[in-house]
């Protein structure tokens, strides 16, 4: 007991001291050892405490060596304690104030990077899934030869795939809700978009599924027009989905369809 006592002793006393020095590095005027300091707190992933010195080299040498390697490195510092909106911004600044780096090109895609570590779940807004896209593209465009190409490739597929996810959701939400007309919108501008997605047959399905029911729930002036709609629908879909599961549900909505029309 008393040798683990000693122990815990020991390890707050070292801790007190290194709080210590390093609160006296910070107000001190040594920027030689702030500098030393900095990168042996960066090396060893103390990024937070790296961050407050680095931020006091650059802005007391803004155009010095070590004043552009400690800006670079407050970017990758934010980054790694996973702020990302202030990574992005100094990653951003970074490339205005040393535009002749030869980071340029992996601070470029760290931007991009950023902002697709900013991008939500499918489920929310996805105004920063579409910013990171156009950074990412940004960044395709600006280094099209770059060896981070094929990483940018499966970042944009999979950021498309969120959206798209985003879209499918929407539309059975509006199929669930019997809200039949934004069903049968919301679903079409999902094939124009998506046309090969792997929820396209779904989709489909709900668009003929949703213009039957607002078919049949329309006012008299407006059924013929969309009972020639739903019908192109169905024989569109029953074309390119011969085999689907979903045939019979829409054979028996289409009989009934033309049963109505029938008794008119």
């Amino acid at each position: 007991m008393m040798k683990i006592n000693l122990f815990v002793l020991a390890c707050t006393l070292f801790f007190l001291t290194a709080c210590s020095n390093y609160n006296q590095i910070v107000k001190g005027d040594d920027f030689a050892k702030k500098y030393d300091v900095a990168n042996e707190l960066y090396d060893g992933k103390q990024y937070e405490k790296a961050i407050v010195l680095y931020e006091q080299i650059y802005q007391h040498s803004p155009k010095s060596a070590e004043g552009e390697l400690s800006y670079y490195r407050l970017a990758k510092s934010y980054f790694q304690v996973e702020d990302y909106y202030m990574a992005q911004y100094y990653f951003s600044a970074y490339m205005q104030r040393f535009p002749y780096s030869v980071k340029n090109e992996e601070v470029l895609f760290m931007v991009a990077l950023c902002s697709v570590k900013n991008s939500p779940e499918h489920s929310l807004d996805q105004t920063e899934t579409e910013l990171a896209i156009n950074n990412v593209q940004q960044f395709i465009d600006r280094y099209p030869q770059s060896y981070l190409l094929d990483s940018c490739n499966h970042i944009i597929d999979n950021l498309q795939f969120k959206l798209e996810t985003k879209q499918y959701d929407q539309v059975k939400l509006y199929n669930r809700t019997e809200n039949y007309r934004a069903a049968v919108t919301a679903g079409e501008l999902f094939l124009e978009g998506h046309s090969q997605s792997d929820y396209a047959e779904e989709i489909n399905f709900l668009v003929v599924k949703n213009s039957y029911f607002l078919t049949v729930n329309s006012i008299e002036s407006k059924k013929s027009e969309r009972i020639e709609q739903t019908n192109e629908r169905f024989r569109n879909f029953a074309l390119r989905y011969p085999a689907s599961k979903y045939n019979k549900e829409l054979t028996t909505l289409m009989e009934k369809l033309e049963a109505k029309t029938t008794e008119k």
